[in-house]
């Protein structure tokens, strides 16, 4: 397929375009930072409609029109800029991507949404451990209230058209190699990293879920918690669990070193199966 790829140029979005590319599909990357003027990137202000819906039916010299739509683009985390300026910026990018999608007969979008609709910080205790895709949304930011109504508004397009496939990816913390040497640091302090449950995701792994999800999705609406197969600690997950949340329910026999980011429905449906871990390094 040709794919336009959002954000492309960021931390997911480089090695979201090079998975693509290595399985045989033709990307294009829309952005507002990249190398102007090479081939296959695009420079491209989301917030601005017309900017959006023209780039996604062809570019001169670069497309004539595109086949799916992977949404990466964003303020990545709150605090960065004011509470309205990520709102404004966020929700409308994702409006406008999606209507362009949709104006353009595009039928499968695969976008990021995030963990933090579970209830990250966590300053309230999950539900449960591990968490799921299964309890209502909990967004505790205005960063997170976005990915939860992007969300609903997926759930809403796709009633409008039912053939249209939307994927949210709800992305752990995205690291890459050069971010593990910081890991073994975090044993110091159990709590430091509470605040996700310990979790992160390889950006390699992140990529190989957008291409599963592209590849395998039928019409309809479906979120997916990605992470890693493992936690950032040395300490096992079920004393972690114990020590730091005591009075969550733990549903499961948790391994040594096993996410309490549930990703076994990424598994069951999508086929992922995280293949990069700190640890290897």
């Amino acid at each position: 397929m040709r794919i336009a790829v959002t954000g492309g140029t960021g931390k997911l979005g480089r090695n979201v375009v090079r998975g693509l590319a290595e399985g045989g599909h033709d990307v294009v990357n829309l952005d507002r930072f990249g190398p102007v003027g090479s081939p296959g990137f695009v420079q491209v202000d989301l917030t601005d409609y017309g900017q959006v819906i023209d780039a996604v039916f062809g570019v001169d010299d670069r497309h004539s029109g595109v086949e799916a739509l992977v949404h990466l683009a964003a303020i990545p985390s709150g605090g960065r800029l004011s509470d309205v300026a990520t709102f404004q910026n966020n929700m409308l990018s994702t409006f406008h991507v999606f209507q362009a999608a949709r104006r353009a007969g595009i039928k499968r979008i695969v976008y990021a949404s995030s963990e933090t609709v579970l209830g990250l910080p966590f300053e309230t205790p999950p539900p449960y451990i591990p968490v799921d895709e299964e309890y209502p949304a909990r967004p505790e930011s205005t960063y997170s209230l976005v990915k939860h109504l992007e969300e609903q508004l997926a759930v809403q397009l796709v009633r409008w058209d039912p053939a249209l496939s939307i994927t949210a990816l709800r992305f752990s913390n995205v690291m890459e190699p050069e971010d593990y040497a910081a890991f073994p640091g975090y044993d110091a302090d159990p709590r430091a990293r509470m605040w996700n449950l310990w979790g992160y995701i390889d950006a390699r792994d992140g990529a190989q879920a957008v291409l599963k999800a592209l590849e395998t999705r039928e019409p309809g609406f479906e979120a997916f918690i990605i992470a890693a197969a493992d936690t950032v600690m040395s300490r096992s997950s079920a004393d972690l669990a114990e020590a730091v949340f005591p009075g969550t329910p733990v549903t499961k026999e948790l391994g040594e070193h096993e996410t309490m980011l549930s990703i076994d429905k990424a598994r069951r449906l999508l086929g992922y199966e995280p293949e990069h871990s700190w640890r290897d390094g």
